[in-house]
């Protein structure tokens, strides 16, 4: 399971373009010419193809869960590391290309856990955790996995202790590896965690950025139930907050992308502060919460956070993972073709989309 192949991809955000190019998996934008880099971190390039591999030190696995659990506590370390990729996928080889080539991140998870590299779609055997014959991708299935890269972390029992999805930076990761070697898992959920690094906003100082302004989004009151009767249209559900990089970076590169932002005419979007504790919601399944708590029972620890659901209320795709513009066309599309009644994830639909782009049946 060591070789990770995927063609090194064309990036349009230029951040994401630069660091895949200090990993040398794209030509440096300053020596190129700039609106040569176009399509998106799902696409497929034609022309440069790299060979991402999985670090050395992963684990040659025979892929029995339960022995490389014994095999890591025998080795007094706290569990195992599955770090979920797929062919064409740009977050993957940015991960593996940044926060798995950090020596101290290196150090610490080679310490702590024993780490195996899996692709999602996968027909590989595996043994999973209670001792079950299964293939890859059906355990991927079982453990949520919809988005690539997907970073799953084990104790020795076999117990998941913290489920990462997308890409993470290394500060990001980092941050997550003190969560778990620290063992704050066993007091707060990652998220609470996270806010708590924040440094206290000083006595008298400026206050927090209100959210960014955009006639997109839908106005209070938020009555979303559709249990009773189905919508016209489905649902875009955005979690933001105050001083939130990732999220003008979502409004610059994504929403500011005016063919993506006319496919999401096809839906009902609103956007909802996740601190907000006081604005009431009714949630599409018709519940009663509020931003800040129906956000944490999402499971969500990043901004910004995205939730689409069905005209007539099913959740069918959440995500806080980092999403750019081949990202959340994918999303659109997988919701509005209703991909999920096929039983498809979202990454098997980005994929056709990919194999389909790199083949020229696709605009």
């Amino acid at each position: 399971m060591r070789p990770l192949t995927k063609p090194a991809l064309p990036m349009r955000a230029p951040i994401l373009a630069a660091a895949l190019a200090a990993a040398g998996l794209l030509p440096d934008p300053s020596a190129a010419d700039e609106p040569g880099i176009t399509g998106s971190l799902d696409g497929f390039h034609d022309a440069i193809i790299q060979r991402v591999e999985h670090p050395d030190w992963f684990k040659d696995s025979f892929l029995d869960l339960p022995e490389d659990a014994q095999e890591a506590r025998a080795a007094g370390k706290q569990g195992l590391f599955l770090f979920f990729g797929t062919e064409g996928c740009s977050y993957c080889h940015l991960f593996l290309a940044t926060s798995l080539t950090d020596p101290d991140i290196v150090a610490r998870l080679r310490d702590h856990f024993d780490s195996i590299g899996l692709e999602i779609f996968s027909d590989a055997e595996l043994t999973d955790f209670s001792g079950d014959g299964t293939r890859v991708k059906q355990f991927a299935l079982d453990q949520g996995v919809q988005f690539a890269p997907t970073l799953l972390f084990f104790d020795t029992d076999g117990n998941r202790l913290l489920r990462l999805t997308g890409y993470y930076e290394p500060e990001r990761f980092s941050q997550a590896l003190d969560y778990l070697i620290d063992g704050h898992y066993r007091e707060q959920g990652l998220q609470a965690y996270l806010a708590g690094l924040q440094p206290p906003a000083a006595p008298g100082g400026s206050r927090p950025e209100a959210l960014i302004p955009d006639p997109l989004f839908a106005a209070a009151p938020y009555a979303l139930d559709r249990s009773r009767m189905p919508a016209e249209r489905p649902l875009l559900v955005v979690f933001e907050g105050a001083d939130c990089p990732r999220c003008k970076r979502f409004h610059d590169e994504v929403l500011g992308d005016a063919p993506t932002r006319a496919r999401l005419a096809d839906f009902d979007v609103v956007r909802l502060d996740a601190g907000d504790a006081d604005t009431p919601v009714l949630t599409p399944a018709g519940e009663r919460t509020n931003p800040r708590d129906w956000y944490a029972e999402l499971g969500f620890s990043e901004l910004p956070a995205l939730a689409f659901f069905a005209e007539d209320g099913r959740p069918v795709l959440a995500t806080d993972a980092v999403v750019l513009t081949g990202r959340m066309n994918n999303a659109i599309g997988f919701v509005t073709e209703r991909a999920y009644e096929k039983g498809w994830t979202y990454q098997r639909y980005a994929r056709q989309q990919g194999l389909a782009r790199a083949a020229g049946r696709t605009p």
